[in-house]
């Protein structure tokens, strides 16, 4: 923690950030979209989601999926319930069926499940950024604080649009494969290059994004939440990758861990999307010089999915709350006698429990996360009950 809290602060090194659906899951707001501890999440989970998305369906649609899911529920090979399986099944059902029915419709009639599903999914997403200063404040923060010679790459599989809420608010230029201004469209030989100022960050969409739309010379820009070409999880999601921009941003994240001496930083991303790990597990593969921190909120035995990749790369390293895998080896945490002025930065990514002298990490809370990158560069910490405030030093700790 102490090698990684310099590299943050220094601004040196090639950075990048690969963040999942845990982001805005770990940030809560009340009624009115203000923070609150005890309030909802900001995008629902995965299986808050489908609830939520199966509801909006209605009539022979409803009736339909609810078959689907009672099909799903009693097949021995299915491991869980969720949108992903219940996408997968109706896509199986549209391209089969013809005009043969089940469960009262055919292949066009399971083809509007589909697209109602996902309409529904582009509205539960499409949330707004707390009032108060949130995570994604404070990492944006971060990112756009100390000059850097490489810019900040940001690799997310979310589809809303926090991360440009908080770039624009903080007057944070970001550059995300689109050019243009009435009709911003994808432009794959930009994204391939480096040509921009590193002060500009890059935020890539690797699963789509609201406001995104096909048109006819390609995929554009509408700059709202309205349009929403994704990738949806289904069974179709490794196909749709192939395509552009899609194989253009994948390309991107595996050529920049191609690149020598990157670091990437996971958050909130639970490692079972196999065409992305693939894309990890053969980039590590081949540049050993690049390395990626896997920050996980659940214990190791939770954390599987990750555990098992860095068991294979020992480039790749699993932080838990329990535990870590690094360098192939899993052990649990033990905490040791802390340098000078470091129980203060240790707050910042290690939690005691109540009852005992015993704790957990808690760099899986994105955060918790944020709230150590954007620290990183403070030299003077004051810790009380329920805030970490940070001020700067007239000189610099050990």
């Amino acid at each position: 923690m102490a090698d990684l809290r310099q590299l943050l602060s220094q601004g040196r090194k090639r950075i990048g950030l690969l963040v999942g659906a845990g982001a805005p899951l770990a940030i809560r707001t009340d009624g009115s979209g203000k923070l609150d501890d005890e309030g909802t999440p900001l995008i629902s989970g995965v299986d808050d989601l489908t609830s939520k998305a199966v509801a909006a369906l209605s009539g022979t649609e409803a009736s339909a999926v609810a078959a689907i899911i009672k099909s799903l529920e009693e097949d021995p090979n299915v491991e869980s319930v969720n949108i992903e399986t219940i996408l997968s099944r109706v896509r199986l059902l549209q391209s089969a069926l013809g005009s043969s029915e089940v469960n009262g419709l055919d292949s066009v009639g399971h083809e509007g499940v589909g697209k109602n599903i996902c309409a529904a999914i582009g509205t539960l997403v499409g949330a707004y950024l707390p009032k108060d200063r949130c995570a994604y404040n404070e990492i944006v923060s971060w990112i756009s604080g100390t000059q850097r010679p490489h810019p900040i790459e940001v690799f997310t599989t979310n589809y809303d649009l926090l991360f440009e809420e908080a770039f624009e608010a903080a007057h944070a230029p970001y550059y995300d494969g689109f050019s243009g201004s009435y009709e911003p469209f994808f432009d794959p030989a930009t994204v391939s290059g480096d040509e921009l100022p590193a002060r500009w960050s890059r935020l890539w969409k690797i699963h789509g994004s609201l406001g995104w739309k096909l048109s006819e010379n390609g995929v554009i820009r509408s700059g709202g939440r309205y349009e929403n070409q994704l990738v949806y999880p289904d069974h179709l999601k490794y196909d749709l990758t192939q395509k552009q921009p899609y194989s253009s941003l994948f390309e991107r994240l595996k050529s920049f861990l191609l690149t020598p001496d990157t670091l990437l930083l996971t958050t909130g991303f639970s490692f079972r999307d196999s065409h992305i790990c693939a894309v990890l597990d053969e980039a590590l593969a081949m540049n050993s010089n690049s390395s990626v921190f896997a920050f996980q909120y659940g214990s190791l035995d939770v954390e599987e999915s990750a555990v098992q990749m860095a068991y294979s790369r020992p480039n790749f390293s699993v932080f838990a709350s329990d535990g870590a895998v690094i360098n192939g080896v899993k052990a649990k945490w033990q905490l040791g006698p802390p340098p000078k002025n470091w129980l203060e930065i240790r707050a910042t990514f290690w939690e005691n429990h109540n009852d005992d002298d015993s704790g957990y990490f808690i760099l899986g809370d994105f955060v918790k996360f944020c709230r150590f990158c954007a620290l990183s560069q403070s030299v003077d910490f004051e810790i009380n009950s329920t805030t970490q405030v940070a001020t700067e030093a007239d000189e610099a700790t050990d």
